[in-house]
């Protein structure tokens, strides 16, 4: 499975410029949530009634809160971002030369200014904020990632009669900032639109024309 290409030459200026708006946007909440905002429930300001909220929180590991072994899980995860950002900028460029989709390599941007906006976290709001988890070796490479954005899905128990999780507390409450949700969008849309970033079709060795010996039949052996 391969991008789809295309005849028209793709400037790779206007998809960092993408990844860029993405990056100003994720720090620039940041920073109104942080300068304006009391962190937990005390400042939590209502959205859409008691659904979507704005709540200032800190997130010191990976989505949904999940977290490698201290003390070095968190600097390891910072390399990881920060390896997978060069990568994926490296990426973006060669689609580009390649003249790959232009919608696929706006999706991979999402995903770029996501990451990077993340990474800034991660990098330096450990100085910046002064965030950085008790007992960090560091406080650089060792900030913690502001979510801001929470979406109160469901919270209780699931009917009893539901096979295997029946009768079961569950809370389901994503909190996540527009950096996460850039990516999310990305990786979605790319999922979404398989048909038309990805050329599916294998090409087929062309069949080799039969030599004349084997056209003729041989003689039977009597």
């Amino acid at each position: 499975m391969h991008p789809t290409l295309t005849t028209r030459q793709q400037s790779v200026v206007k998809f960092f410029l993408l990844a860029l708006l993405i990056i100003g946007l994720d720090q620039l909440s940041k920073w109104a949530v942080h300068t304006y905002m009391q962190p937990g429930m005390v400042g939590e300001i209502p959205l859409l009634g008691h659904w979507a909220k704005l709540h200032y929180t800190l997130n010191p590991g990976m989505a949904f809160g999940a977290e490698l072994p201290a003390p070095y899980g968190k600097l390891v995860l910072t390399a990881f971002r920060l390896l997978a950002v060069f990568g994926l900028s490296y990426y973006i460029v060669r689609l580009c030369r390649q003249r790959a989709a232009g919608g696929y390599i706006a999706c991979l941007a999402l995903i770029l200014g996501g990451a990077v906006g993340n990474l800034i976290d991660s990098v330096f709001y450990g100085i910046i904020y002064g965030n950085a988890p008790f007992g960090s070796p560091t406080r650089w490479f060792y900030g913690q990632v502001i979510d801001m954005l929470y979406v109160d899905i469901y919270e209780g128990f699931l009917p009893q009669n539901w096979p295997l999780v029946g009768g079961k507390y569950v809370s389901l409450w994503p909190i996540f900032n527009i950096a996460d949700s850039s990516i999310f969008i990305g990786v979605a849309l790319i999922l979404l639109n398989q048909g038309r970033f990805f050329n599916h079709k294998e090409q087929v060795p062309a069949a080799t024309s039969p030599s004349p010996a084997s056209e003729t039949e041989a003689p039977a052996v009597l």
